[in-house]
């Protein structure tokens, strides 16, 4: 599994591995419960992995049932479908953040944006407006010509006008991890994040930041085992040797 499903809790200061200070958005990711494995063989036919977050107050019988199914104690409020090639999770089994995410990754965030309602070109779009002086009285913030003439004779499709702004899916992609919580479940990502506070993300691992600087503690953590590995290797020819 590369993928966990989390809400957006806050921005806080954080420190980076080469000790710059930079602001970083707070995901509680997990735990996540595995609601339902389908595979391309079966009546589905594709393979997908469905995962549960967070607690549903008031259910309904086949919510409950869907969740007893899965041998999950407690009732999903929420539930995602994340697509795989293979399977290497089991029904019911719980994730966390510090199974799948480590310091350094590099991810994509996908939510819903803030909602802004009904809003002009100026904000929607960026549009400059018209002229502030030269006898203007109420065309500071119009949009202007939308078209031509006679020929062709109407506006075209998809015209950049005044409308409801947000409120839509937003993926923003090469961000990068500069903490995991493991004890509270959060995950920290540098720079901010589509949505409000409270709302749901889906978090997806691409890969590691190129040029990422371990801290001293995770290469500690990496010779200790190289270290181990090769003492491992060492007895096992001792013993050959004894052997012969």
């Amino acid at each position: 599994m590369n993928t966990l499903f989390g809400i957006k809790k806050q921005m806080i200061a954080t420190y980076d591995t080469r000790g710059r200070r930079v602001g970083a958005t707070v995901l509680e990711i997990g735990p996540n419960f595995v609601t339902q494995i389908k595979k391309k063989d079966g009546a589905d036919a594709y393979t997908a992995v469905q995962l549960g977050f967070g607690t549903k107050k008031s259910v309904k019988k086949p919510q409950v049932g869907h969740a007893k199914k899965a041998g999950v104690e407690v009732t999903p409020r929420w539930l995602r479908e994340v697509k795989a090639d293979r399977i290497n999770v089991d029904l019911g089994q719980q994730i966390s953040v510090g199974d799948v995410f480590r310091t350094g990754d590099e991810v994509k965030v996908s939510g819903i944006s803030k909602g802004r309602g009904f809003q002009g070109g100026v904000k929607r779009h960026g549009f400059a407006g018209g002229p502030k002086t030269h006898g203007q009285s109420d065309r500071h913030r119009a949009p202007g010509s939308i078209g031509q003439g006679t020929t062709p004779g109407r506006v075209y499709k998809g015209k950049k006008m005044a409308g409801h702004m947000g409120s839509e899916k937003v993926t923003v992609r090469g961000l990068e991890v500069v903490g995991v919580d493991k004890g509270n479940n959060w995950l920290m990502i540098k720079g901010g994040i589509p949505g409000a506070v409270g709302s749901p993300v889906i978090v997806e691992k691409m890969g590691r930041i190129k040029g990422y600087i371990a801290p001293p503690e995770e290469k500690e953590e990496e010779e200790t085992e190289g270290e181990g590995v090769e003492k491992e290797s060492v007895t096992e020819e001792s013993k050959g040797e004894e052997n012969v």
